[in-house]
């Protein structure tokens, strides 16, 4: 189980990480990239936008191989234990069983039913 929630807050935290780096980024090639453009930055602009990129896809690569290895490490109880679902369906009387709705009492003879009231004129 301890497995279990450490991956999943790896995912959450490349998640975070994720949507950082994708609101940092400008989909007209702006972003991060045109606020860096003094001449004595080591990286370029190009290679910021690269390394934006780059690392877009590889946390996207990331959250995927988490997800399914989170998949993995679900805990699981022992064969004995069945779900809550399951355990409906073995209680459930008849599940093939057609609901019927309650029959209308029928009037006993010395009562009579009450007519409907015509309007007035």
């Amino acid at each position: 189980m301890g497995i279990y929630i450490f991956i999943s807050v790896l995912i959450i935290i490349a998640c975070v990480l994720q949507i950082m780096i994708v609101l940092v980024q400008n989909s007209k090639g702006g972003g991060l990239a045109a606020n860096l453009t003094s001449t004595g930055q080591s990286m370029g602009i190009r290679k910021t936008a690269d390394f934006l990129e780059k690392s877009t896809w590889t946390i996207a690569v990331s959250i995927l191989v988490l997800s399914l290895v989170a998949t993995a490490a679900i805990p699981r109880g022992s064969g004995t234990q069945r779900s809550r679902i399951e355990n409906q369906i073995q209680n459930a009387i008849d599940p093939n069983a057609i609901p019927t709705l309650p029959s209308s009492v029928p009037a006993q003879e010395g009562q009579q039913q009450p007519q409907p009231q015509q309007p007035q004129k």
